[in-house]
């Protein structure tokens, strides 16, 4: 029998169920980093694992603990979020669209930005949406940090083996997470 986490992920706090990739036990309240259909994100666990007869449906998996780089990180991309939030009212107020914009969330990954408006959404929106994701496409280019974020920077990552990539901008400052993942 598989045992799943319950965890609250994203800005809309949806509940799934989620299977640690290191067969760690989190506790009620810890903050873990996931990968969902939609990408890398973090979530808090509501109940540690608990034993499921039924067929190992999952909503993701549990890659590791939050981590200080990981809070870190968030901060900026929250930092980032409002930023989005901001130029997205601009870009609706200049095309005189009729719309309201509720919020933006940016995923862990840093790839990933959704914006969430209220009410029906004119095609027109879609210009907008596109002029966006441009903008922050160039802006932004986080893929290659992201994939470090989940595996590591290469072979011995976070081993006492390993002495660090010594070409990523975080200094491996992810090899204390890469550790705890092997």
């Amino acid at each position: 029998m598989a045992k799943f986490h319950l965890c609250r992920v994203g800005m809309m706090s949806q509940v799934g169920r989620f299977l640690a990739l290191d067969g760690d036990c989190y506790s009620r309240g810890q903050r873990v980093v996931v990968r969902t259909d939609r990408g890398l994100e973090t979530a808090e666990v509501l109940l540690p694992p608990q034993e499921d007869e039924r067929p190992a449906q999952q909503d993701g998996l549990i890659l590791r603990a939050m981590t200080r780089e990981d809070d870190l990180l968030e901060l900026r991309l929250n930092k980032n979020r409002q930023t989005a939030l901001e130029e997205c009212s601009r870009l609706l107020e200049e095309q005189g669209l009729p719309v309201v914009l509720m919020d933006v969330e940016p995923l862990f990954d840093g790839e990933n930005l959704f914006f969430y408006f209220l009410g029906e959404t004119p095609a027109e929106l879609a210009d907008v949406i596109t002029e966006l994701a441009q903008t922050y496409d160039k802006q932004v280019q986080f893929s290659q940090f992201a994939e470090l974020l989940e595996t590591g920077c290469g072979p011995d990552c976070g081993t006492a083996e390993g002495s660090g990539c010594g070409s990523c901008a975080t200094g491996c400052a992810i090899a204390a997470a890469c550790s705890q993942a092997r």
